[in-house]
């Protein structure tokens, strides 16, 4: 059984894989309830793809000192992303 940041490390890791694969909407529907750092810099990315930068901005605060202008587009960010989680 896993412990709860290791699920939501799994999870995490999953969301970005199903971005990657194209399905945002699912990846999103993954990290929405999640609440650490990396969980809300997936979802401010998923929000830049989706076009809002306002909520993506949101986001981006509670990611633990990712911003909005980082990366210019969303393939390298989530790789960046996927490479952050599997450090941890």
């Amino acid at each position: 059984m896993m412990s709860g940041s290791s699920a939501a490390h799994g999870n995490c890791t999953r969301a970005i894989r199903m971005a990657l694969a194209g399905d945002w909407q699912q990846a999103h529907a993954i990290v929405q309830d999640l609440d650490d750092p990396l969980a809300c810099w997936i979802h401010a990315i998923l929000h830049k793809i989706e076009g809002d930068a306002w909520n993506s901005r949101y986001w981006y605060g509670r990611s633990g000192g990712h911003q909005y202008q980082d990366h210019a587009d969303a393939r390298s960010e989530l790789l960046a992303a996927l490479a952050e989680a599997d450090r941890e």
